[in-house]
């Protein structure tokens, strides 16, 4: 169940335009490790994950297998 009461922090936001990359271009999007995420974003391994965990719990991606992550939902989008 997603939160629509959580508030993504700065370095969640940047996560959250990472996991978003390509979808108006119809290109695969959506998943990524936390290595890419961190290459993506300019985060530090740390606070990659400390986002990666956050959005986690708040139901915004989920965890489809070890190490891989999915964009569930924003709810704050139409």
């Amino acid at each position: 169940m997603v939160n629509e009461n959580y508030e993504p922090s700065e370095n969640d936001e940047l996560v959250l335009e990472s996991l978003k990359q390509g979808r108006s271009e119809g290109k695969p999007w959506g998943r990524a490790n936390r290595v890419w995420i961190s290459q993506e974003t300019g985060l530090e391994k740390g606070n990659a994950e400390y986002s990666l965990r956050s959005l986690y719990d708040a139901g915004w991606i989920r965890k489809p297998a070890r190490g891989l992550y999915e964009f569930v939902e924003d709810p704050r989008e139409d």
